[in-house]
């Protein structure tokens, strides 16, 4: 049985959803860990000087599968508009703080002595407290759990903003324009807001900023080169949707998306 449009619109929102969800909540938990970028692809420090600070690129793991995030929120803003990015957001935002909570409240159940003891060494010998690590990988701070979920909100709603004002100046022309413009907008948001909150008196606002700056360099970059899978993404809707139909939704979704909130 052939599917209607709006069962196939449905449908494409559900899987991007997925994707968007899955994906945002995956950053926020593997956010625990940091890594050198530079050594990643083999290359030495960076050691940029930036306000007096030397910095290299040592990011969360997160922002490893973020760019999916990117992607999904473009596909979302031109066929779903405002108001469905809006319903993702507030929707992952819910299930982050769920998850932070159930993680909380199984970091403090107390640990199977057999567990401990399994536990006990690791690779080269060395002692190991199994709960202690467990505790620390998925514990984040409060600060940074709020501070994390505020700007992820802000930079949602500058992303969907820019996008669609962007949209009503080229129409639907330059598609790389909105797509990787409202991007650098709003990840340059995130980047900071974050940061200030998760860290304003323990790091020097010239330190927040340096570590802003080279985060969202980074972020700068990996937004560049996902344009090429952006047009990617749009074809593969086009196609399932059909041109025309995918045309007449996105015009839609621009006129549903006045305004900041």
């Amino acid at each position: 049985m052939e599917q209607t449009l709006e069962q196939k619109r449905n449908r494409l929102f559900i899987i991007l959803a997925g994707i968007f969800i899955t994906n945002t909540l995956l950053a926020e938990i593997l956010g625990a860990k940091i890594f050198s970028a530079e050594a990643t692809v083999g290359l030495h420090p960076a050691n940029l000087s930036i306000l007096g600070f030397t910095m290299d690129f040592n990011l969360t793991a997160g922002v490893v599968i973020w760019p999916a995030v990117f992607i999904t929120t473009d596909l979302v803003n031109e066929y779903f508009g405002k108001p469905g990015v809006k319903r993702i957001s507030y929707l992952t935002a819910i299930l982050i703080a769920y998850a932070f909570v159930v993680i909380f409240l199984t970091i403090h159940l107390p640990p199977a002595d057999w567990w401990i003891s399994a536990y006990s060494k690791d690779a080269q010998g060395n002692t190991l407290n199994i709960d202690y690590a467990f505790g620390k990988i998925f514990g984040q701070g409060q600060r940074i759990i709020i501070a994390s979920l505020t700007a992820f909100l802000i930079g949602q709603l500058v992303d969907v903003f820019v996008f669609h004002k962007l949209r009503n100046i080229t129409g639907s022309k330059y598609l790389w324009l909105r797509s990787t413009g409202s991007t650098l907008v709003s990840q340059f948001v995130d980047s900071f807001v974050v940061l200030y909150i998760a860290f304003s008196g323990t790091f020097s606002n010239k330190q927040i900023v340096a570590i802003g700056i080279t985060n969202y360099i980074y972020k700068f970059v990996v937004a560049i080169l996902l344009t090429p899978l952006i047009y990617f993404g749009h074809s593969l809707i086009d196609r399932y949707l059909g041109k025309e139909n995918a045309d007449q939704i996105s015009t839609e979704a621009a006129g549903q998306s006045k305004g900041f909130f």
